[in-house]
């Protein structure tokens, strides 16, 4: 059995070289742009898609055969060539290089392995199944989705800035700390109406009387 490190990585302009031009490369490459890495694909042949994608400079293309080369400077290999020789091959070159690669048709030759994701913003939820089985990832991602709707979106964004308003406003790390415990109950409350930091500031404090008076959680949901 391999145990894997969960870990979230800022690509944010970071070259990563995706070897091969197939569906697989394509859905490799649709998730680093999303993470605004800078994206090479090396291949032969591409897919309509990465063809647009090159075409509007979204991603650069080396129409042709691997080569080791290809690796240089890479932060992140992946190995999505069609051609399982090819790919043993990339494996190998990003070992010796000690660049970590995740491996399409065989993860236990990679060091890695690409989860099935739900993004709602700053939300960002993942599902591996240890590269056993992608379609089950890729199943309960959907009923993630379901689960977890664009609303999603805007709720950890008001979070995000309920937590700033409260690491400038209270020194009591114990007080703030159940102060946004208690702010994520409040995804059916009306937060929507703190447009400005004037509103969030009164919210945060409201929520401070509310733990101080005792309220229970229950409570103060219902409200």
């Amino acid at each position: 059995m391999v145990r894997y490190y969960p870990i979230m990585l800022r690509l944010e302009g970071i070259r990563c070289i995706v070897i091969g031009g197939g569906p697989v490369a394509e859905r490799k490459v649709h998730g680093l742009l999303e993470a605004g890495a800078e994206v090479v694909v090396v291949s032969p042949a591409l897919t309509d898609g990465l063809e647009k994608l090159a075409a509007g400079g979204f991603i650069h293309c080396c129409k042709r055969e691997y080569r080791e080369q290809d690796l240089d400077y890479a932060a992140l290999v992946f190995a999505a060539a069609g051609d399982r020789a090819v790919n043993r091959e990339v494996a190998e070159a990003a070992k010796r290089r000690a660049i970590p690669c995740t491996v399409a048709d065989k993860p236990l030759e990679g060091d890695f392995v690409t989860p099935s994701v739900v993004r709602r913003g700053d939300l960002v939820i993942s599902v591996t199944a240890s590269g056993n089985s992608p379609a089950l990832a890729a199943h309960i991602a959907r009923e993630l989705e379901e689960r977890y709707g664009s609303e999603y979106e805007d709720f950890t964004a008001w979070l995000g800035r309920l937590r700033v308003m409260a690491a400038a406003e209270l020194k009591d790390s114990g007080l703030r700390h159940a102060v946004l415990r208690r702010a994520v109950h409040m995804m059916g409350d009306d937060w929507r109406m703190d447009i400005d930091e004037e509103r969030i500031r009164e919210r945060l404090y409201r929520i401070k009387r509310q733990l101080e008076g005792g309220m229970d959680d229950d409570e103060h949901c219902c409200r």
